[in-house]
């Protein structure tokens, strides 16, 4: 069969809504068959990739964000954060930014934090007279926040991929996880300034009863961050205590989930969503194999290299086209880009963990980019907006992550200082 009839049969088979792994795996395939090489090279890959230590962290942290998703997690944290900085200007917006980013980081996507989260504080902003469209667009901006702090499943992907230190990727991913969450932070107190909102007086005995409930899950995300940066245990270890104590707190302490009920229908849940990841990284490894086997890579370097020498305009180039990416693939599937990536950015001199960062930092923000960003979808479906309403009201959220995204390309250090 001519390769251009193939091409059109793949392009059919994902308007038609395949599974995504069966597309990279049929490529791979037809890759090595077309070259005369033994297809058996995928099942190797795969093989290789069912024996990384690492994987075990993907089960493992996606069921710890999923209980914490099921239980009334969400509820005490953001009283906490609202008694503790509530009544700093823009203070519940800022409780918005700091709760989902930290609840993104568990669950690894943004639309769960959108659906369990944005429905509990988005009615709080507009009671304390926050207008319509900044709650709007904070609640819709804020659910991908998060992704390069750890646990971040995203981040294990990519180093599983890219053949890169998840621990290494970890530490990176805290100071431009930061930036983006300060960026946002002082945007949205020159808005409740601006729009004079009331703002509550400090109360001890309010912070201290609302830190008593929570008290066993505030200090779950400094354990991890602590233990990986203080090389106390790795990426997998850090998965199994952390899963082992989200089981033990919201099961048997809180006792917001049944054992025999809830806990099953969770682990079957989650479950669904590691098969999909696992299935597409399998495909995506005899993806990689066959580009490095035909150096694909190398001629694309070579290609680009014709036409672009400066690393700053490189960079400027992957940025609009990982935000491009990003606005048309779910950030699971656009791990596919990976291979490609990595070998030309190092040729210009990127590091691969830095280049990690930018990866994530970009999908972060093509999550709320018009027309097709997922987020704009969500929040319209779970808000009740049109799309051009949730567009408009994420507009300015956009320009804001925009700038800190060049500060983090440009500024490697900020990606590199924790892992060097």
């Amino acid at each position: 069969m001519p390769i251009i009839y193939i091409v059109l049969a793949l392009i059919v088979l994902v308007l038609f809504g395949a599974p995504l792994f069966s597309i990279i795996g049929t490529i791979s395939l037809l890759g090595f068959s077309s070259q005369n090489i033994d297809t058996a090279a995928v099942i190797v890959e795969m093989y290789r990739l069912a024996s990384q230590p690492v994987l075990l962290a993907i089960p493992l942290f996606t069921v710890s964000g999923y209980l914490l998703a099921e239980s009334k997690a969400p509820q005490r944290i953001v009283a906490f954060a609202q008694a503790l900085i509530g009544w700093m200007p823009g203070g519940l917006a800022i409780v918005v930014l700091a709760s989902c980013a930290v609840f993104t980081a568990f669950t690894g996507g943004s639309g769960i934090t959108i659906v369990a989260l944005g429905g509990l504080v988005f009615p709080i902003l507009l009671a304390e007279k926050y207008s319509e469209k900044f709650a709007l667009g904070l609640v819709t901006t804020s659910g991908s926040l998060g992704l390069l702090f750890p646990p971040s499943l995203p981040i294990i992907l990519y180093g599983t991929i890219a053949e890169v230190s998840i621990d290494q990727l970890f530490r990176a991913g805290i100071v431009p996880g930061i930036l983006l969450v300060v960026a946002l932070a002082i945007y949205s107190v020159r808005q409740g300034v601006a729009s004079r909102i009331e703002r509550h007086p400090f109360d001890a005995r309010r912070v201290w009863a609302t830190f008593k409930k929570v008290a066993w899950e505030i200090p779950l995300p400094f354990f991890i961050i602590g233990g990986i940066y203080g090389g106390y245990f790795t990426a997998t270890e850090a998965a199994a205590v952390t899963a082992f104590y989200v089981f033990i707190v919201e099961v048997f302490i809180y006792k917001d989930l049944k054992l025999m009920t809830d806990v099953p229908r969770v682990m079957k849940e989650s479950m669904v969503l590691v098969g999909a990841i696992l299935m597409i990284l399998a495909s995506a490894m005899g993806l990689t194999s066959f580009l490095i086997d035909q150096q694909i890579p190398q001629k694309l370097f070579e290609l680009i290299r014709q036409y672009v020498e400066s690393k700053v305009v490189f960079l400027i180039i992957l940025n609009i086209f990982l935000l491009g990416i990003g606005m048309m693939m779910e950030i699971f599937s656009a791990i596919v880009v990976v291979p490609l990536i990595v070998p030309i950015a190092a040729q210009y001199g990127v590091n691969p963990i830095h280049l990690g960062i930018i990866f994530l930092a970009n999908l972060e923000i093509a999550y709320l980019m018009p027309p097709v960003g997922m987020n704009l979808f969500m929040s319209s479906f779970r808000f009740k907006k049109t799309i051009g309403q949730v567009t408009v009201a994420t507009l300015p959220f956009i320009v804001v992550l925009l700038i800190a995204l060049l500060i983090i390309t440009y500024v490697p250090e900020l990606s590199l200082w924790l892992v060097k």
